[in-house]
């Protein structure tokens, strides 16, 4: 794997719950950072190693220099670096995407996300043209997470404090199912993947086409346990998977079929 090298240029907290990391890209057009709201990069902190790193947001971009903001947690890599890295070190980037991809029709929006997807959510408010209706479903922590949202005048935000984030069961799904939701709407979502399912498919029934809806897991609960059950059988399900690109079906939809046979096969 070849990495596009980074200087970290500074770190700041955000908030009490976010690390700013700051760095300047040694070739921006090598990486190619994807122009939508919600664009990520792969961060490697070891740049001779492709098996240490992590998938954050870009919260700015703006020439070479980008800056992600880093949920911190107890344990994980990510978070430790984020807490320990200083001007001057370096790392690897690579596979820079974006999903949020409303249609130009867009008149109104549903933004969805836990603190994993909060600086997407955040840059995507944020980046969002004033015409647009703009629905927000938040679950968060306290009010800290929800200052670090921009303030807009055209957002309903509906927040849930103390809920989901791996403290307590999420209430994400139930509060888009509590909403009236128009027929030619758009949704993005970024959080827990059990979440982002219910969302995808409460979205399905209410009879959303693909095109409406950017429906993404960040994390996973109970991650262990699933990543065990899944290395018996997804050998198979990625198989079904580069058969429907194959097959001439967009990235997206093959991403969908492939999560409905996860779905069956009990994962």
């Amino acid at each position: 794997m070849s990495f596009t090298p980074a200087t970290v240029v500074e770190t700041f907290a955000p908030n009490p719950r976010l690390r700013r990391v700051r760095l300047r890209v040694d070739t921006p057009e090598s990486l190619a950072v994807a122009p939508g709201a919600d664009c990520a990069v792969g961060v490697y902190f070891d740049a001779a190693s492709p098996n240490n790193g992590r998938t954050y947001s870009v919260r700015r971009h703006a020439g070479d220099l980008i800056d992600l903001d880093i949920l911190v947690h107890p344990g994980g890599p990510g978070s430790v670096w984020a807490q320990t890295v200083s001007a001057g070190d370096r790392v690897g980037l690579d596979h820079a995407r974006a999903w949020y991809r409303p249609p130009a029709s867009t008149t109104f929006q549903l933004l969805v996300a836990d603190l994993a997807g909060l600086p997407a959510l955040a840059r995507i408010m944020a980046e969002s043209a004033p015409a647009v209706s703009t629905t927000v479903v938040v679950e968060a922590l306290d009010h800290h997470d929800l200052d670090y949202l921009p303030t807009r005048p055209e957002v309903t935000l509906i927040p849930s404090l103390d809920s989901g984030n791996g403290v307590a069961a999420s209430r994400l799904a139930q509060l888009v199912r509590d909403l009236e939701l128009p027929a030619d709407g758009y949704c993005w979502f970024g959080g827990e993947a059990g979440a982002s399912r219910e969302v995808r498919k409460h979205l399905r029934r209410s009879g959303w086409t693909i095109d409406q809806y950017d429906v993404m897991g960040y994390w996973r609960q109970d991650s262990a346990a699933w990543d065990a059950r899944f290395a018996l059988l997804g050998p198979d399900f990625l198989a079904m998977y580069q058969q429907a690109i194959a097959d001439g079906k967009s990235d997206k939809a093959a991403a969908e079929e492939f999560d409905d046979a996860l779905e069956r096969a009990g994962l």
